[in-house]
């Protein structure tokens, strides 16, 4: 089983699935069982078990297995919880941050930025003009914005994802 107090494998598991999700790993009884044994073990409600299950398949951390009552004909969906890929999913995630990062980093490079005074918008330099430096939401002049500190912030981010 994987370490839930590591601080990376929570946040990533809080951001998949959030805090009930989380609850509901920690809980979860060993082997083949039903979202309904998963619910009443947990004492999460059946929704959020089923809502979390799902999420953990779809990124291939939980196992589902069917079987259909012969007298019935109902199918039962038994879970399994596999953590074993977390890892892989983890440097997954690391390359879609490290990607989406240089990304908003060459967007703000590119670019010059006004702001209005009140908070209400953030403009390019051609959205700016077009509305001849206005604020197209209160009217106040727009004010040029140095963005160096943004840019600071995520190549600091970026130095970070790369040293680890």
């Amino acid at each position: 089983m994987i370490d839930l107090n590591n601080p990376v494998i929570r946040g990533y598991l809080i951001r998949l699935v959030g805090e009930e999700g989380l609850e509901m790993i920690r809980k979860m009884p060993e082997g083949e069982v039903t979202d309904e044994q998963i619910a009443q073990a947990t004492g999460i409600l059946l929704n959020i078990v089923r809502r979390t299950l799902f999420i953990l398949n779809e990124n291939k951390l939980a196992a589902c297995r069917r079987e259909r009552d012969s007298s019935s004909g109902w199918l039962t969906y038994l879970w399994t919880l596999d953590m074993s890929d977390v890892e892989p999913q983890l440097v997954k995630e690391k390359k879609r941050l490290v990607k989406n990062l240089r990304a908003r980093l060459a967007f703000e490079e590119e670019n010059v930025f006004y702001n209005c005074p009140e908070g209400c918008t953030r403009l390019k330099f051609k959205e700016a003009t077009d509305c001849e430096f206005l604020c197209p939401l209160c009217g106040e002049d727009m004010m040029f914005e140095d963005n160096q500190i943004v840019t600071g912030i995520i190549r600091k981010r970026l130095a970070q994802f790369e040293k680890e």
